[in-house]
């Protein structure tokens, strides 16, 4: 006994101190208790196998797939217009949307979608950013209490709850809690924002870093000629190659890229294809052509191949619609060239970027003049900044050109920002799928499965760029750190030390009845998770918590809702959540603000559950 307990001392004085990574920490205390033989090799790797660390790695990737395709920027930015101007419509529709999102995805992912959506609207509304933001970032929080999935210690106390034999949980058993948790922080929040955050986060700091997509499009007028063109089966294009049309050379135009309808019958797997127009590309029909260039010329080209132009309200392929340049596949970026490149006063064309790089050359920006025209006779001079277009990769290889010139900005980073649009429908309907299997009871699947189909189905259908952004999505920090901080649960079990604590509480509180010693596990933990992380005060005091209404002779279940509240509603510290921190800056926050406004709520949270939870599920 004495050893479990001198390192989960030892452990959770460096979770505190934060020098060394918390999953480092944990695995330490892993082989302590392995050295000393307080748990056998399979009691210890137990934790790495258990089905709510692989529920969790699922949970990453369907998040990851919802943010990924856009799906929750859409549904939130459009809630969030409703509001206007009100700052008492906005306030309450920030507080319903993140806690809404919250309840499905994970809070630091929705706090950081959330976030400039946010500031933006605060700043159209003529508010202070930083009277929403706290607020976001706890409501992130109060919305993971509404589901089972929400947070990790709700995960805890169901599994610990399904071990001693009480039964399961279902996915909404939290609903309630969530709603009083949202409403109660819904009115406390209200007065204490006013009174204490309308000052905050006036200032707009501009971002530093490369330019984005968006700018560059805007900077090289690409969007401001840009027509879209159909190819029929009866135009004059089909079945010839870009190279035989010669379209830049007889019509000035250039092709920027094409996009291709997904004629299988596996449409739901794929709903768009981007193609960079090479030479050799076949022209087919239904395909559609993103063309730059003046409107004659366009007129000229459509009218001599039996080409239909599109108006801006002609879908051409799923949900990718409007005239748009989309950087699914195919980026663009910048790239300098340096004094002693080779191709210093050669030829666009004469450099080759489409046979040796697979890349065309959209522009050239050459101090403030901008030559956008007749690129393939125009002469690079040192210092020329030459925007290219080809797939991601391509623009990836080009950075190792670095004696030649210097790629501008993060390409490959931009690349992961951007959002797979046109899958938002297929990620819906996945995510609709695994509630569906979770809820009903009817549907023969067990609920770590329903989240592992779901993840497959965001892989296979196309929701990630590929596999290895799916991989990405996964916080390993956090896996590790549950996975070898839940053995740690069986060797206080084990060598008795959760029957003493448990033991000492009801001593100290059971006299005074079951509510006093609610009372005492609710604030207990959230004291706890003030300094370590709420997954790891959760999985010490779930077991705590179990042994305490067993020796009282109650049952455990409002002890256990006491446990995952009490972890999760820490509001008194900015690094107590990783949402917390996340707003601090952008909020201007100090660490006496979070006192002010989160201390007070984390008392009256406490205060309603205790009164609450005894309600929900009785004694």
């Amino acid at each position: 006994m004495l050893v479990t307990i001198l390192i989960l001392v030892i452990s959770a004085a460096f979770f505190v101190s934060g020098k060394f990574r918390s999953d480092i920490v944990a695995l330490c205390a892993l082989l302590g208790l392995l050295i000393f033989q307080v748990l056998t090799p399979e009691e210890a790797l137990a934790g790495f196998s258990n089905q709510v660390v692989i529920m969790m790695i699922g949970l990453f990737v369907v998040g990851g797939a919802i943010f990924q395709t856009g799906l929750a920027k859409m549904i939130s930015s459009k809630i969030l217009k409703l509001a206007g101007k009100s700052e008492l419509k906005l306030f309450l529709l920030v507080m319903l949307v993140t806690g809404s999102i919250g309840a499905f995805v994970s809070n630091t992912g929705t706090v950081a979608l959330l976030l400039p959506i946010v500031v933006s609207l605060a700043f159209n509304a003529g508010m202070s950013p930083g009277r929403l933001l706290m607020p976001l970032a706890f409501a992130s929080s109060m919305g993971g209490m509404m589901t089972l999935i929400g947070t990790p210690p709700n995960l805890i106390i169901q599994d610990t709850l399904s071990g001693a034999g009480y039964g399961e949980l279902s996915f909404f058993s939290f609903l309630p809690v969530g709603l009083v948790c949202l409403a109660t922080g819904i009115i406390v929040l209200l007065p204490l924002s006013r009174i204490f955050l309308s000052g905050k986060g006036k200032k707009s700091e501009k971002v530093s870093g490369g330019k984005s997509l968006n700018q560059l499009v805007n900077e090289y007028s690409l969007a401001d000629n840009l027509f879209r063109i159909r190819a029929s089966e009866h135009s004059g294009i089909i079945g010839k190659t870009v190279l035989e049309i010669d379209i830049r050379r007889r019509y000035g135009i250039n092709i920027l890229e094409i996009r291709r309808g997904e004629t299988s019958q596996h449409r739901f797997l794929k709903t768009v294809t981007q193609e960079l127009a090479s030479p050799d590309t076949v022209i087919s029909s239904g395909d559609v052509l993103y063309v730059n260039g003046n409107v004659e010329n366009i007129n000229r080209f459509a009218g001599d191949y039996g080409l239909e132009i599109l108006d801006e309200h002609t879908s051409e392929v799923a949900s990718a619609a409007g005239k748009t340049l989309a950087f699914y596949d195919i980026g663009i970026a910048e790239i300098v060239l340096m004094p002693s490149s080779d191709i210093i006063n050669r030829t666009i064309k004469e450099a080759g970027f489409r046979d040796k790089f697979n890349v065309n050359v959209l522009g050239i920006r050459r101090k403030n003049e901008y030559i956008l025209h007749e690129l393939g006779d125009a002469r690079m001079h040192s210092g020329d900044v030459l925007l290219v277009q080809g797939t991601w990769q391509d623009i990836g290889r080009l950075s190792k050109e670095d004696t030649e010139w210097v790629v501008l900005g993060q390409p490959l980073e931009e690349a992961a920002k951007v959002t797979l649009d046109y899958k938002a429908p297929v990620a819906a309907v996945i995510m609709i799928l695994m509630v569906a299997m979770m809820v009903f009871n009817f549907i023969p699947v067990a609920p770590v499965t329903a989240v592992m189909i779901a993840g497959i189905l965001m892989v296979l259908t196309g929701c990630f760029r590929n596999v290895e952004a799916a991989y990405k999505t996964i916080n390993w920090e956090t896996i590790v750190l549950f996975a070898a901080m839940l053995p740690m649960s069986t060797a206080l079990e084990k060598t008795g030390v959760s029957d003493y604590i448990s033991g000492a509480l009801v001593h100290g509180l059971g006299d005074f009845g079951p509510t006093a010693l609610l009372a005492g596990i609710y604030f207990t933990t959230s004291l706890m998770t003030m300094f370590i992380s709420n997954t790891v005060t959760a999985v010490l005091m779930a077991p705590i918590a179990l042994q305490s209404a067993v020796q009282l002779g109650v049952s455990p279940v409002p002890f256990l809702f006491a446990v995952t509240v009490g972890a999760s509603m820490c509001f008194a510290s900015p690094f107590s959540t990783p949402p917390n921190a996340l707003v601090m800056p952008a909020g201007q926050y100090t660490f006496m603000d979070y006192i002010k406004v989160g201390l007070p709520l984390q008392v009256i949270m406490g205060i309603v559950m205790i009164i609450v939870l005894p309600l929900l599920f009785p004694f």
